[in-house]
């Protein structure tokens, strides 16, 4: 096919998104799985890090190990991102080898550009039919001109040289990541750099980024597992068991050796349901503990978790959701776990479910969550996704989790009369360590008296379920249990949760730019509902929007049957994998007016 080139002097200067109120540039790296796709994206990443400013990278990809489809997609900006934008300034393809499969997955507008290697396949018709600018680049015959040379490095060369990041840091990276594979690889990559550099120069103008803030700060380089990990130690876990799971793998990998760090330990369990088991011994015994997996795993932990609200044994379960149900679609997001996390318990068994709403969020939560469940001797599911878990950004430190006291712990003064289950104020009752003289008592799943002495009258039943239920609603969360945005005398409120909220709040903003006063809200502590909360958080809205990634419209149904809504509400959900855009979100909140 023809490969047209768009004829222009200079280099183009970014324009300044005047709605989202930063500079940014959307750019995406596909290639077949191996391709090297995934790690140039990464480079660049770090890159935009070191050189002031923040980013968002995201992975689009098949469950295959190798040989399907693989892309970057990354957002860079002068001002902190938490979404995909609406298309992709800049694609650069190593191959089309299975572009089909995550075509719907890459947006492009008129006036983007599409890097093509001509001996890497026709350009598929969906690129054409965009309307994007096209332009030849010749990465794997210009690879060989360099001994050693690499594809993905060309390709990173000049996407970065045509976005406006400095190839040098571009190399400074690159060296620190090869520097153990000696000399003559980082000769060859540095060639390669210098010489995508320099073909750059002939291609067409892309949109490129302002200069960072003079004054940068901080940045953090990290994925949501990550994050999900450091605010799990943040918060003194000890003990971690799991059974490894696409997309909540990277939270056991990542935490493994740091947990050894701080004198804990991650037992790699024979499946989810020894997991669990594991986790209320650990805590029985006294340790914080935790288990992360996805949907079919929460599945199998729900009858231990019935365990630990009978019990009493304080743990955290991630779940880091993925497209289901069954093995669904194993690497693609979805917030399609919110019933099972709130409903999947039999019988009357209150439990915490909380959910990040950004890659930082998730270390604030996990932290709080972990925090929660020790004060009030429960279960927490924390509802993560791929989205957030297996995306990274540069972000800005995020702050701490307000502070509580730990769990509240028998002591010898209380041996002569101890009661693992009294009945207290609160709810909350002393717990013992095994050992301690005097304190021993039973914990399974039997209903019992105050003493743990396993018991069918239904005083007892009656009395039990009310004090687990009064811990957990009488409890005072303050002001974390949701992020709200806005001022009084909005009269369209956006309610959202989990990694629907990065779109949403992007999209509030640039409402708000336009005139239309719109306020956010986004749920982090989900169960307990705070109905008197919301309330005041609604207060003169008279219009919501209900945005969610779900086909059954579950979060929307879960505000139905537990809170009060305004008169007049709208519902934005779609399932995955294609993640709601901002500008969809705008469009449907534009009307209102």
């Amino acid at each position: 096919m023809d490969i047209a080139h768009m004829n222009m002097d200079g280099t183009e200067i970014a324009r300044r998104d005047a709605r989202a109120g930063a500079e940014t540039v959307s750019l995406a790296i596909i290639g077949s799985g191996g391709a090297g796709a995934m790690r140039a994206g990464e480079i660049l990443l770090d890159v935009a890090a070191k050189a002031g400013f923040f980013g968002l990278m995201c992975r689009a990809m098949g469950p295959q190990i190798r040989g399907g489809e693989a892309a970057a997609l990354l957002r860079l900006a002068t001002a902190p991102v938490s979404s995909p934008d609406d298309h992709f300034d800049l694609l650069v393809a190593l191959d089309w080898e299975n572009f089909s499969r995550f075509a719907a997955e890459l947006p492009l507008a008129a006036g983007s550009l599409v890097l093509t290697d001509p001996d890497e396949g026709e350009v598929p018709a969906a690129i054409s039919e965009s309307g994007a600018r096209v332009a030849a680049l010749a990465m794997k015959k210009l690879a060989r001109t360099v001994p050693g040379g690499r594809v993905n490095v060309i390709a990173l060369a000049a996407a970065a040289t045509l976005i406006g990041l400095p190839v040098p840091l571009v190399g400074e990276v690159l060296a620190r990541q090869l520097g153990r594979k000696g000399d003559a690889v980082l000769a060859a990559s540095a060639a390669a750099l210098a010489l995508g550099e320099e073909v750059a120069a002939a291609l067409p103008p892309a949109r490129r980024l302002a200069p960072p803030p003079a004054a940068a700060g901080a940045r953090w380089v990290i994925s949501g597992n990550q994050a999900t990990g450091l605010g799990a130690l943040k918060a003194g876990i000890g003990f971690v068991a799991a059974y490894p799971i696409t997309p909540a793998t990277e939270v056991l990998e990542w935490m493994a050796p740091a947990l050894a760090k701080t004198g804990g330990l991650l037992v790699q369990a024979e499946d989810e349901l020894a997991a669990i088991n594991m986790v209320i011994g650990a805590s029985f015994a006294g340790t914080p503990s935790l288990t992360a997996t996805s949907g079919p795993g929460l599945a199998l932990m729900s009858e231990a978790l019935g365990l630990a609200v009978a019990s009493e044994t304080p743990l955290v379960v991630v779940d880091v959701m993925r497209g289901g149900p069954s093995t669904g679609i194993p690497t693609k997001s979805e917030q399609s776990d919110l019933d099972i996390a709130v409903h999947g318990l039999h019988g009357d068994a209150p439990h915490l479910v909380l959910a990040p709403n950004g890659i930082g969020d998730c270390l604030f939560t996990t932290q709080w969550a972990v925090a929660l469940a020790e004060r009030l001797q429960t279960p927490a599911i924390v509802l993560s996704d791929q989205a957030l878990g297996q995306s990274r950004a540069v972000i800005a430190p995020p702050p701490s989790p307000p502070a509580l006291p730990g769990r509240l712990l028998a002591t010898a003064a209380e041996a002569d009369h101890y009661q693992r289950y009294a009945v207290t104020a609160s709810g909350i009752s002393p717990m013992a360590v095994p050992g301690m003289a005097g304190t021993t008592y039973v914990a399974d799943g039997l209903e019992h008296t105050p003493r743990g002495i396993p018991s069918a009258q239904a005083s007892d039943h009656h009395t039990q379920l009310a004090k687990r239920a009064r811990k957990l609603e009488a409890f005072d969360y303050g002001a974390a249990w949701a992020d709200i945005e806005g001022e009084d005398g909005d009269e369209i409120a956006l309610l959202t949760w989990g990694s629907a909220t990065g779109p949403a709040r992007e999209a509030v903003r640039r409402a708000r730019r336009e005139g239309l006063m719109v306020r956010l809200i986004s749920l982090r502590l989900l169960l307990p509902a705070r109905p008197a909360a919301l309330a005041a958080a609604l207060a003169g809205v008279r219009r919501l929007l209900v945005v969610e990634q779900s086909h059954g419209r579950q979060f929307h149904k879960f505000l139905r049957a537990n809170y009060d809504l305004p008169a007049e509400v709208a519902v934005l959900s779609r399932p995955g994998p294609l993640p709601i855009r901002p500008a969809e979100i705008l469009a449907r909140l534009v009307p209102w007016e």
